[in-house]
């Protein structure tokens, strides 16, 4: 089951977050944006301290109660995906994810990479491949 999604731009900031479960707490706009930059400061330290040499940083931290897988793109953009700690293939869904970034996104001419996604179709298209991973979840 896919929790929340959030997507942080090259310098750190919170460009899109959804939460698709009505279990998690509901954050306030300020800790949302304190969070991405938290996630994108611990990135980039664990790509520094890695005994691994090239190593992109954080890729997934396992609890009790969730993962949180991180991909960061070739630009710097990074995929934050938040799942039951009992989901499996994290690498498809996370490859699907941001295939509907690219079609619906980056595609779109309007589209700033700094600035808060406001795409009505990458949202439209992401809600459904997640209903589709948390029904079969589910």
């Amino acid at each position: 089951m896919i929790f929340s999604i959030y997507i942080i731009n090259k310098a750190g900031g919170l460009v899109f977050n959804k939460d698709y479960s009505g279990s998690l707490e509901r954050l306030s706009n300020n800790e949302y944006l304190v969070l991405a930059g938290t996630l994108h400061g611990i990135h980039a330290i664990t790509a520094r301290i890695s005994p691994v040499p090239g190593s992109s940083g954080l890729e997934l931290l396992e609890t009790d109660t969730f993962k949180l897988h991180c991909f960061q793109t070739l630009t710097g953009t990074k995929f934050i995906l938040i799942t039951d700690p009992n989901q499996t293939s994290s690498d498809t869904i996370m490859r699907r994810i941001y295939e509907i970034y690219s079609d619906f996104v980056m595609k779109n001419p309007f589209t700033n990479p700094d600035m808060p996604i406001r795409a009505e179709l990458f949202e439209a298209n992401l809600l459904r491949f997640v209903r589709l991973i948390n029904g079969a979840a589910g």
